[in-house]
């Protein structure tokens, strides 16, 4: 035990006392006292020593909230302050409401645990590991910032993601695109547009409902991807960086003949009643194109891949590719670089320069 007294800047003195059990643990209070006799001071903090060493320390449990008591603070404080995407504010308000409310709402957030991680996983069970992993990266980012905000002293859990197993990216063929090219023509023009502005540029499905006509250039040749749509709201582009691409000569035909007229701040993609596209609109447009095609409908992130994958088979490099799609992570790059499988028929069967084929070991 050890008693400290001294001067308080404000007036009056501190009491530090330092105690220590017998199994080693220690405690430690501070209290100002609004007095000017540093002797009485002394007096009180041995009179508290006495009681610490007869009845020990009363810890006062710090008033946490509940995970549901702290959610409206941690989207204004965390979401809404750091102006996050208005998809990434829906996105978190719907993990919160559909999974981590019902499941740890009424839990303190210093008491949650890693069973009550572990609970979540397995509730979970059934979902996409990336929809876990969703769920649980909410919840952490909650947690540290109830630690950084002072809300908790630190978290009792430790919040670890599901594996997630890397899948083939589904993308079309050559022969398949050049069919759905040519189907998208005999749909409508604006069909062929976003057959071509995803599968030609890899813009994402959001990017192609934001471009507009100033973001064209004909005469260099490329198009700017600066912005995203989500539900009517205009945002940064995903990673908020603006990208230039190369227009092919068919895209860029098909723009120029789709430009007379059209406004500098107008929108590319426009329906037949002049409004804009919408995200039902893209993806309804491409399963009527794909019908026409005799394909199998799949959605608008296909023709980006089909972009990434295109790149890859033509030889084009990791770096180049990574720099045209956007993409922030080179990983995210590299699950786009799987060579169709007939080219790696055309590999195994290429014959050896001795006319053996391909030898295996």
């Amino acid at each position: 035990m050890s008693v400290t007294v001294r001067p308080y800047r404000g007036g009056g003195f501190e009491v530090d006392i330092l105690w220590r059990s017998q199994n080693g643990r220690r405690h430690r209070e501070r209290k100002r006292l609004d007095i000017t006799s540093k002797t009485a001071a002394q007096r009180w903090g041995e009179g508290r020593e006495r009681e610490l060493l007869l009845r020990g320390p009363t810890l006062t449990r710090k008033e946490v909230p509940t995970l549901e008591q702290f959610a409206p603070r941690f989207m204004d404080g965390h979401a809404r302050a750091n102006q996050l995407k208005p998809s990434g504010i829906a996105h978190k308000e719907l993990v919160l409401k559909n999974h981590l409310l019902p499941m740890l709402g009424a839990k303190r957030l210093d008491d949650l645990t890693d069973e009550d991680v572990q609970q979540v996983k397995y509730k979970l069970r059934h979902r996409k590991p990336r929809t876990v992993n969703n769920v649980l990266t909410v919840l952490s980012v909650m947690l540290k910032k109830a630690v950084e905000w002072r809300v908790i002293d630190h978290s009792r859990c430790i919040v670890r993601l599901v594996k997630v197993h890397q899948g083939t990216a589904r993308f079309y063929s050559f022969e398949e695109f050049e069919a759905l090219v040519e189907a998208s023509r005999r749909v409508s023009a604006v069909a062929q547009l976003v057959v071509l502005i995803g599968g030609e540029a890899g813009l994402r499905a959001g990017e192609m409902r934001a471009l507009q006509w100033a973001d064209i250039d004909l005469t260099r040749r490329q198009l700017r991807v600066a912005r995203s749509e989500w539900h009517g709201h205009l945002t940064a582009t995903k990673g908020g960086r603006v990208r230039y691409v190369p227009l092919t000569r068919r895209l860029a035909a098909g723009l120029e003949a789709a430009q007379p007229g059209a406004g500098k701040t107008d929108e590319v993609l426009k329906r037949d009643n002049g409004e804009p596209f919408r995200e039902s609109h893209v993806a309804d447009l491409l399963a009527k194109v794909a019908r026409e095609a005799g394909m199998p409908p799949h959605g608008p992130h296909t023709l980006r891949h089909t972009f990434c994958s295109h790149l890859a088979m033509r030889g084009a490099a990791v770096s180049a590719i990574q720099v045209l799609a956007g993409h922030q992570d080179l990983l995210t790059t590299q699950r786009y670089m799987h060579l169709s499988p007939n080219m790696l028929d055309a590999v195994i069967d290429e014959p050896s320069p001795e006319g053996e084929g391909f030898a295996v070991d």
